[in-house]
C-alpha cells in the first residue's frame, strides 16, 4: 500500500490540527454508554471537542443558531422507512412545539431539529428498538448510503438495490469498520437507467461485463467551497456481492492515507490526484485483497466504466403504476423537504392505510408511498395531506431542492427554504413551463444544496445594491445528470434577492421555453 500513499510527513503531521487532536483523544462512539450522565449533567458541561464535533459521531449535532437545540440526523439505508418509525420522529418532533421541524435531505436521510440534549438518550433508545440508527451520520464518517428510491417497486429497475445499500451500511459499521476518516464520504448504488450518482466519493452503478450484469466503480465525485467533481471511472467491474467488501476496502484505504494535514483537501479526489488512478486502483486492490482474499480479488475484471446509467433522474411524483400488478406509488412532493411532527404523523398514517406501512425518501427531498392497491388510488388522491403535500405540483416546485440555510445553519448567507418556496410560487404565477426545471439552492460556497446539479443553481452570496451590501444569489446554469453530465456553471455572481424574480423570470423564458402569463392572470 505504500505504493499510494502520500508521504509520510503528509499523513503523520508532527502537530496535529484541532480537529485530528480531538479525534486522537476520544472517538466519538466511546460517547454512546456515557450519553445519559452527559445528558443530565447538561450541554453547557461539555468540553468544545465534545459538544461540537465527538458528538457528531452519535449524529447530534450542536446547533450555534439555536444554543440548547441539537439536530439529530439519521441513517436510512436507501430512503426506506416504516411508518412505525416516522411516527416516533413524529413524536419527538411534536414535542419539541415551535422549535420542531425535519428536513428530508438530498442523501435520502431525514434530519430532526429542535431537540433537547435531554431528549438524546431515551430517543436514541427508542430509535434503536425500531430498527433505527444515528450512528456516525455526520462529520468525518461515511454519510448515508443511498440507492434507487424505487428499489423493488421500479419497472425499469435493473437491479434492487435495497439489499446492497444495506449490505454495504452493515460492512461499513462492523467492529473494525472506519471509525476516524480525514473527511465525511459518500457511498451510493445505482439500480435503474436513471440512477444519477456521481456526486458521491463512491458510486457503483449497473453496468455489463462478458455477459453478466454486475457494477462499474466510481470514484472521486464532490462539491465543496474549493473544488467541485464529478466521479471518475475507477476502471474496476465487480460482482454485486463485492460492493460490500469493496467498499469497506476504499473505506480503510482512505482512513489510512487520506489527508490529514488540510481538510480543505482531504476528500478522496485529493488523494486521487495525489498519486495517480492507476497506484490508486492498485493500492485499493491490496486492501481488498487482505480482507476478502486472493479468490475474490480475481473475480475482480477491468472495466471501461461503461454502465447503464443514461437519463437524469425522475421525479417519482404523481400516480405511478409499480412492477407488480395491481399495485402502484403515490408520490407526494415535499416543499423543500421541510416536515413538521404533525405532517409526519399523517404521512405515517397514510403508509399504513393504504400501503404497506413503508415510504420512500428521494435526493430530490420528496415522499414516496409505495404499494397502494390501483383500487385504493382514489380514495387517497382525496386524503386532506395531499392539498399540502401535491402529487401535482409546478414546473418549477417539482424539482426544487434547498439546503437549510441560515435559519439554521451558521455558514448560510441567506434563508435559503423561505426564500426558495417564495420564489418558485412568484414565478409560477408568472409564467408556464413546457416541462420541469430542476433548480438547486445552496446558502454558501460548501454547496450542501447541489447548486452545481441543478439546470439552475442558485448560492446564497451578499451584493452591493444602493450603496449597501445586501443578501444576494449567485446563479449557475447547465448542470446536467443525464448520459452526458456536466457541472452547473457561474452565470452571475450576484443577484439581490429583491431583483431575482424578475432576473429569473426572464432567465426561464430565454432559457427554458416558458411563456409569460398575461398580466393579472
Amino acid at each position: 500500500m505504500a505504493s499510494a500513499s502520500p508521504p509520510a510527513s503528509d499523513q503523520q503531521p508532527s502537530t496535529l490540527t484541532k480537529v485530528e487532536q480531538a479525534k486522537a483523544d476520544l472517538c466519538g462512539l466511546d460517547l454512546l454508554p456515557r450519553l445519559p450522565q452527559l445528558a443530565r449533567d447538561g450541554w453547557e458541561a461539555l468540553d468544545e471537542a465534545t459538544l461540537t464535533i465527538r458528538l457528531k459521531w452519535l449524529g447530534i449535532f450542536f446547533r450555534p443558531i439555536t444554543p440548547g437545540r441539537f439536530m439529530l440526523r439519521l441513517r436510512l439505508p436507501n430512503g426506506v422507512i416504516t411508518a412505525e418509525q416516522l411516527e416516533l420522529l413524529g413524536e419527538a418532533i411534536d414535542r419539541c412545539g415551535e422549535h420542531g421541524s425535519a428536513d428530508i435531505t438530498t442523501r435520502q436521510n431525514l434530519q430532526l431539529r429542535g431537540l433537547l440534549f435531554e431528549d438524546m438518550p431515551p430517543l436514541l433508545a427508542a430509535m434503536e428498538r425500531l430498527g433505527l440508527t444515528s450512528r456516525q451520520s455526520g462529520h468525518d464518517n461515511p454519510r448515508n448510503i443511498t440507492g434507487n428510491p424505487l428499489a423493488g417497486i421500479d419497472p425499469e429497475e435493473i437491479v434492487d438495490t435495497r439489499p446492497l445499500v444495506q449490505a454495504i451500511q452493515e460492512r461499513l459499521f462492523c467492529a473494525d469498520g472506519p471509525r476516524n476518516l480525514p473527511r465525511k464520504f459518500n457511498v451510493a448504488v445505482g439500480g435503474a437507467p436513471d440512477s444519477f450518482l456521481l456526486h458521491n466519493d463512491l458510486a457503483f452503478l449497473p453496468a455489463h461485463h462478458d455477459g453478466r450484469l454486475g457494477f462499474t466503480v466510481m470514484v472521486g465525485g464532490f462539491f465543496s467551497a474549493q473544488r467541485n467533481e464529478l466521479a471518475i471511472p475507477l476502471g474496476l467491474w465487480l460482482e454485486a456481492d463485492q460492493l460490500p467488501d469493496f467498499a469497506l476496502a476504499v473505506l480503510r484505504h482512505f482512513e489510512q492515507c487520506g489527508n490529514r494535514k488540510l481538510r480543505n483537501k482531504s476528500r478522496l479526489m485529493y488523494l486521487i490526484d495525489d498519486v495517480g488512478l492507476e497506484a490508486y486502483r492498485a493500492a485499493v486492490l491490496e486492501v481488498y485483497a487482505e480482507q476478502a482474499g486472493a479468490p475474490a480479488e480475481a473475480r475482480i475484471q477491468a472495466h471501461d466504466g461503461r454502465h447503464l446509467v443514461d437519463r437524469a433522474p425522475r421525479d417519482g411524483l404523481g400516480w405511478n403504476p409499480q412492477a407488480q400488478e395491481g399495485l402502484g406509488w403515490l408520490g407526494l412532493h415535499v416543499p423543500m423537504g421541510r416536515l413538521d411532527g404533525e405532517s409526519m404523523l399523517a404521512l405515517a398514517g397514510l403508509a399504513r392505510s393504504y400501503g404497506s406501512g413503508e415510504l420512500r425518501l428521494t435526493e430530490a427531498q420528496n415522499a414516496l408511498l409505495p404499494h397502494v392497491p390501483l383500487a385504493r388510488r382514489q380514495a387517497l388522491e382525496a386524503e386532506p395531506l395531499l392539498q399540502r403535500f401535491r402529487p401535482d405540483p409546478g414546473a418549477l416546485q417539482a424539482e426544487a431542492v434547498s439546503c437549510t440555510g441560515s435559519a439554521y445553519c451558521s455558514f448560510a448567507l441567506i434563508p435559503t427554504k423561505g426564500t426558495a418556496q417564495a420564489l418558485v410560487e412568484e414565478l409560477e404565477r408568472r409564467v408556464e413551463l413546457p416541462e420541469s426545471v430542476r433548480t438547486h439552492w445552496t446558502g454558501c460556497p460548501n454547496a450542501c444544496g447541489q447548486p452545481y446539479m441543478g439546470q439552475i443553481g442558485l448560492m446564497g452570496a451578499k451584493a452591493r445594491k444602493d450603496g449597501e451590501m445586501v443578501e444576494a444569489v449567485k446563479i449557475f446554469l447547465g448542470g446536467a445528470m443525464g448520459a452526458e453530465p456536466r457541472l452547473a456553471e457561474l452565470h452571475h455572481k450576484g443577484v439581490p434577492l429583491s431583483e431575482l424574480p424578475d432576473v429569473m423570470e426572464d432567465l426561464l423564458v430565454e432559457r427554458f421555453g416558458a411563456r409569460r402569463k398575461p398580466a393579472g392572470g
